[in-house]
């Protein structure tokens, strides 16, 4: 078994200690301990519907944390599903979204949901920068890149999580006093406005299902599932006969 202690309530998502599945293994495991503080109710949501929230609610407290506001001009750089999630909180607070991936098949999944300004790659129409940006690539080189994308008194929102350093121009990060903050997990808050999203229909949890896995079927489709994530949003464990 393997025992969480919680950190303050004022702070629920800032361990001062790695936490498993985020800075370290362990959330796949026989066993796992929680407080019962850190178990969030989600009432009369479906239960594929519930099994969204989690991964949702870290983009969306990406979004609350860059202050994104009406007529922001956002960049999200990573159209996986984190990546998807923040553009959609964004969107719902009236910002203009932009994705930027190197995968074709996300970039095809994000005009699924709705979003046309997609980019492969950011030319010189957008050397203006953005007022937001936020990345969600796991990949340094991808998060050191991203700075310049920043606009004159923007701000540049870590959603990755990576073991690498992380270096910038500082005579350049300055002239544009720019922002950089760090998103971690999320908070009571950001699930409530992700559960809320659900049962209103502003986010469709249906549209993020990519696929139903029989339990017996996992340890054969867990490698494939990982090895090809590129038409992969998230995929749904059946314990049993069915949903």
């Amino acid at each position: 078994m393997r025992s969480l202690s919680g950190p303050p309530a004022r702070k629920p998502n800032r361990c001062t200690r790695s936490s498993a599945d985020v800075h370290r293994d362990g959330g796949i495991c026989a066993r796992i301990a929680v407080p019962a503080t850190n178990l969030y109710p989600a009432g009369d949501l479906p239960l594929e519907a519930a099994a969204m929230v989690e991964f949702l609610a870290i983009g969306a407290h990406a979004v609350r944390r860059g202050e994104v506001m009406a007529g922001d001009r956002v960049l999200v750089t990573g159209a996986g599903p984190i990546g998807l999630g923040a553009a959609l909180f964004a969107r719902m607070r009236g910002a203009e979204v932009h994705l930027l991936d190197t995968t074709p098949a996300r970039l095809e999944q994000a005009a699924a949901f709705g979003f046309e300004h997609l980019h492969a790659a950011l030319g010189p129409d957008h050397a203006e920068g953005f007022d937001v940006v936020f990345d969600a690539t796991g990949h340094a080189g991808a998060m050191e890149a991203g700075f310049a994308h920043v606009g004159h008194g923007g701000s540049y929102v870590f959603i990755s999580v990576v073991q690498d350093s992380i270096t910038f121009s500082d005579p350049e990060f300055h002239k544009r006093e720019a922002k950089l903050i760090g998103s971690r997990n999320a908070t009571a808050e950001d699930f409530e406005v992700v559960m809320a999203a659900l049962r209103s229909g502003a986010v469709r949890a249906e549209a993020l299902l990519s696929e139903r896995i029989a339990l017996a079927d996992l340890p054969t489709r867990l490698p494939e599932l990982a090895a090809d994530r590129g038409r992969l949003i998230k995929a749904i464990v059946i314990l049993g006969t069915g949903p």
